[in-house]
């Protein structure tokens, strides 16, 4: 989501002039915050997830889904009933790119007790009970959860249908995404303007379609009215897609962490960074674009492509004359770099950026990794900017920063405290792509969140060159990569309890300390080798008290993560491929059609709303998930926690 000022957003024209300005007292923010907040300790625990959810009307007459663009008129009416209900209302509700998507999250975060794990899917049921209560069911309004609406970007795909072109699309100049469909706060059609602008092109994504045995060979796509621009753009054998929504039209699930202090919230960035690819391929639930079955099964290079604002110098088709860097990612991408001591020697590959913002923030007394990371951030020009946020206070407030850091899309966030704020510092893990069922994405979020614990608990090291993430990233993003996928990560997780914890050589240690697992061995183990993280997290539990509910829910999130890995059930993306195979009016030539798409939309939602059973997909879940602590739990933490507000902090 980001920065979400409001405001009159500038031309990209005006925008660039600002642009140092930008950067120079953005810094100065965080160098502020830094110095402020560097020394803060004794922080607990406090973690959340966010969902995106899609709006879809099903028309049962005429077979069609189409994305409802009611998602700012949802959005009004869930706010409305958020600040009439401050003290009970249980969720959160934030605009999202697409028009048809909203954003909930807790209303009040999770806190260090384990029974809060027996919340987060109570909490996504009713969360999703309340966007189903402004619907009008009876006309086939729905709400559900998938990463990719499978016609998004074909010829009326939207309700109200909308004409789609050029002309009219005067922020993208797509040939297929609507701007009627991008959320009308005035930040997201202005980023969507400006990156076409500052990039001086249409973002151009290409992904190869998936040859089936009647595909086209060469799939080749025309374009209305011969469009010169997408006939260089598109590659044969892929599909082309020309527009941000392709991407920032994808829901997603996350979840953020507060950490006691500075040093415990770098090293769960670290520790966590080489699970991103482990868990982007474990929830990959994406294998459709734009009507055709593709060969990849995520969204993460599609979102990197439609928000890629480098201009020509900047990706190195021209010599730079006009730009400073050549930059090798998009402003959404995997992480570059650790940010601790201990990690730094992992940072194995060239990391561009700006040397003065590094120095300053260095004489500033941050530490070198840390520094390296956010002048790394910094070579990004701000690409949303409202004239009424230009000239701020650098002590109070910290727009500038924001409007930078949250417009770098990394599979981890960093994000330190806001200014004048009861919140820590906190941790953003960003990969996972969002899940039919609740019981299905609250699985994953604990997930997470209890590996955190386990990796405090137990000092586990997941460290490996930045390198193999990024090997990692792109392997998860391969047809059944959790079945089929090799993937680096260590051998041994437990640091050592005496001698060097480390070889002296970083060659010699990369060859005897990592090597290529499957996803299964990740999560369930190797005879004879890694544990695996289950295991672990198995051990951790036996140490803490866990009241018999949380336990069988628990158990059985960990079991649905197990299965998946083991391929005994399947990914998503691997169920819908199925789905789109096995329909009886599929020809096999990877054209996903209104009525396939229809029917493959019906069935999700019935699956969402318990109608139907999915076994192959989750198995009988029958988790014992809460509403809300045992009155025992309620009255420790309150004793904790006096008078204690409980802050947002997904902020």
């Amino acid at each position: 989501m980001g920065l979400l000022s409001q405001g009159s957003p500038l031309s990209w024209k005006e925008t660039k002039k600002w642009a140092d300005h930008v950067r120079k007292h953005g810094i100065q923010q965080l160098i502020n915050i830094y110095r402020r907040l560097k020394d803060r300790h004794e922080d607990v625990l406090k973690w959340g997830d966010e969902v995106e959810y899609m709006l879809v009307v099903m028309d049962e007459d005429n077979k069609t889904a189409r994305l409802s663009l009611k998602g700012n008129e949802v959005l009004e009416q869930l706010e409305k009933r958020e600040r009439e209900n401050k003290n009970d209302y249980p969720a959160t509700w934030r605009p999202e790119y697409g028009g048809f998507i909203v954003e909930g999250s807790p209303s009040k975060p999770y806190g260090w007790h384990i029974e809060h794990f027996n919340m987060v899917e109570s909490n996504m049921r009713i969360r999703r009970e309340e966007i189903l209560s402004l619907l009008d069911q009876k006309k086939g309004e729905t709400v559900i959860t998938i990463t990719n609406f499978p016609r998004i970007g074909c010829r009326g795909f939207t309700d109200p249908d909308v004409e789609c072109n050029p002309t009219v699309n005067t922020a993208s100049r797509s040939l297929f995404f609507p701007d009627a469909a991008i959320n009308h706060h005035p930040r997201f059609r202005t980023l969507t303007r400006n990156i076409r602008e500052r990039r001086g092109e249409r973002v151009c994504i290409n992904i190869p379609v998936f040859k089936d045995i009647n595909t086209a060979t060469p799939f080749k796509e025309t374009f209305p009215n011969d469009d010169i621009e997408a006939s260089l753009c598109a590659k044969e054998d892929h599909v082309y897609m020309d527009h941000m929504g392709f991407g920032m039209g994808c829901p997603c699930l996350q979840c953020t962490f507060q950490a006691c202090d500075l040093q415990e919230a770098l090293h769960l960035y670290d520790q966590l960074t080489p699970l991103c690819p482990i868990f982007l391929a474990l929830s990959a639930a994406a294998p459709v674009y734009r009507g055709y079955l593709v060969d990849t099964q995520c969204r993460f290079n599609i979102i990197a492509g439609s928000v890629d604002c480098r201009t020509r110098e900047e990706r190195g088709l021209e010599p730079l004359k006009n730009d400073e860097f050549v930059i090798p990612k998009s402003r959404y991408d995997s992480v570059d770099c650790y940010l601790t001591k201990e990690a730094e020697k992992y940072n194995d590959i060239d990391l561009v950026l700006d040397q003065d913002i590094c120095q300053q923030l260095q004489d500033a007394g941050m530490s070198r990794p840390l520094a390296r990371h956010f002048a790394h951030l910094f070579i990004r020009d701000p690409i949303s900017l409202f004239s009424e946020k230009i000239h701020l206070n650098d002590e109070q407030e910290s727009d500038h920063f924001e409007n930078i850091q949250s417009t770098n899309w990394q599979s981890m966030r960093f994000k330190p405290p806001p200014p004048n704020s009861p919140i820590g510092w906190r941790v953003e893990f960003r990969p996972m792509e969002v899940q039919l069922t609740d019981f299905e994405n609250a699985a994953y979020v604990v997930f997470i969140v209890l590996l955190t614990r386990v990796i405090l608990s137990y000092n586990l090291n997941f460290l490996i060159p930045i390198s193999t993430v990024d090997e990692n990233m792109q392997e998860a993003q391969k047809r059944d990569a959790v079945r089929q996928g090799q993937f680096w990560f260590r051998k041994e997780v437990l640091r050592p309890t005496s001698g060097s914890e480390y070889n002296d050589g970083f060659m010699e240690e990369q060859e005897e300390e990592y090597t290529k697992m499957t996803i299964n061995e990740i999560i369930s183990g190797q005879a004879g080798g890694f544990q695996g993280l289950v295991s672990l997290m198995n051990s951790y539990l036996e140490t803490v008290d866990v009241d018999v509910d949380t336990r069988c829910s628990v158990q059985q999130y960990l079991r649905l993560i197990q299965k998946r890995a083991s391929g005994e059930l399947m990914t998503t993306a691997r169920w819908i491929r199925t789905f789109v195979q096995n329909h009886p009016k599929y020809k096999s030539d990877s054209v996903v059609s209104e009525e396939i798409a229809y029917d493959l939309t019906k069935v999700a939602d019935e699956i969402t709303k318990g109608i139907r059973t999915c076994p192959e997909l989750f198995g009988t879940p029958n988790s014992r998930t809460k509403v809300s602590l045992s009155p025992v739990v309620h009255k420790i933490l309150r004793k904790d926690n006096p008078n204690k507000e409980e802050i947002d902090i997904l902020t």
